[in-house]
């Protein structure tokens, strides 16, 4: 099953397909893109018009997959993983999607916004989005309460949306000191192998985030 992944060590969403990926050992070929660079947008943008990344390419199928959940489903039913990161079961299965979207909506994307708004020095109001990760993480907080990980008692696709947008998140709004259970998991979370792969080979590019002062020096 020849694979290549479309990606960027940096990006945060290249970061929980790139934990999927080595969390079963999956053998693939890294494309570094730079979205900078004209020639390697066209070469992305023939993969998937939006332009974005991460995209798996499967030769053997000649199937293209974007979008990193969608990317995580199909290693699961082709890359003949060892364990599944979306079980078997429905209603697991639901939990594992539902908290991938929580992670993915609430977290992730308005940390990007955060970012973006920054790289582009518009200086606007991101209270919302400050406010969406603060709530988010109350409701983390709580479900982890009784359970080791984001969906259950399994690390699944939900923990793999998790570490990159807690990461980068916790860079802009610090995690309150009363969520204990949201702390010590991730804490937990960073400690994973897999994780700890995808930061290692991120650090590098560091320097390049606009929040790069606010990384704990562990990270560095």
């Amino acid at each position: 099953m020849p694979l290549t992944l479309y990606h960027h060590p940096l990006a945060s969403f290249c970061h929980k397909v790139l934990v999927a990926l080595y969390e079963n050992d999956i053998a693939f070929e890294a494309r570094i893109i730079d979205l900078g660079a004209d020639k390697d947008r066209a070469e992305l943008g023939a993969l998937w018009p939006f332009c974005k990344f991460p995209v798996l390419q499967d030769i053997e199928r000649q199937r293209n997959m974007p979008e990193s959940s969608i990317i995580i489903e199909y290693l699961d039913q082709f890359a003949g993983v060892k364990h599944r990161l979306i079980p078997g079961d429905f209603n697991d299965a639901l939990q594992v999607r539902l908290w991938d979207r929580i992670f993915d909506s609430y977290v992730h994307a308005p940390m990007q916004d955060i970012v973006l708004d920054k790289i582009r020095g518009t200086k606007g109001d991101t209270s919302a989005s400050r406010a969406s990760i603060q709530t988010a993480y109350a409701l983390i907080d709580k479900q982890l309460a009784t359970l080791p990980w984001a969906a259950g008692h399994a690390f699944s696709m939900a923990d793999c949306a998790a570490a990159p947008a807690l990461f980068y998140a916790h860079t802009l709004e610090a995690f309150p000191e009363q969520y204990v259970h949201l702390r010590a998991y991730f804490e937990k979370l960073m400690d994973r192998p897999s994780v700890q792969r995808v930061l290692s080979e991120a650090k590098p590019y560091f320097s390049m985030y606009p929040f790069y002062s606010a990384i704990p020096a562990g990270f560095l």
